[in-house]
């Protein structure tokens, strides 16, 4: 008996589906644990080729590729699904988050809410670096295929892991276009 053309399209993208789960696991390079009092005291993040870059005493301690908010170009209001640029600090960790870990960004800065209120709408916030949503760690590099976040920057799990550990709190964080 033929199998239903239907099925054999489920089967073919199920197949491909795994193909590329594991090529994505594959291309990403295994993760080395901080070293014992390792620590970054900068960050930056350039929106136009996807990288987040921490420092060191000016040596790059890590660099890792990053998917970012859906709309382009820099953030302007509430809702606008676009990730800010501008100088802003680290000033919170979640290890309780909806996605796997997260740091807070302190989005808005004093230039943001004077160009909220003089455009009068409202700037925004709750601005993060962050895993994958709880659940979906399994997409692991295949979620930097596109630009999916409300304006966040997202990183694989085991990324956001040791990014957790790295940044302490009041690390600088440049968001560069």
């Amino acid at each position: 008996m033929p199998i239903p053309t239907v099925r054999l399209v489920a089967i073919f993208v199920s197949l491909q589906v795994a193909t590329m789960l594991g090529f994505a696991c594959a291309a990403t390079p295994p993760r080395v644990s901080p070293a014992p009092g390792e620590q970054a005291d900068r960050i930056v993040v350039t929106k136009s080729t996807h990288t987040l870059v921490l420092y060191s005493h000016g040596a790059v301690l890590r660099t890792y590729k990053v998917a970012l908010g859906r709309g382009s170009g820099r953030k302007e209001q509430q809702g606008d699904n676009r990730t800010p640029e501008g100088h802003y600090r680290i000033d919170a960790h979640n290890a309780h988050s909806t996605c796997h870990l997260s740091l807070h960004i302190s989005y808005p800065n004093s230039d943001d809410r004077a160009k909220a209120i003089a455009s009068h709408q409202p700037s925004g916030g709750d601005i993060m670096i962050h895993g994958l949503p709880n659940g979906l760690g399994y997409l692991g590099a295949l979620h930097r295929a596109t630009d999916w976040t409300y304006g966040f920057i997202a990183v694989t799990d085991a990324e956001m892991e040791e990014i957790y550990k790295l940044v302490p709190n009041n690390t600088p964080i440049d968001i560069q276009p």
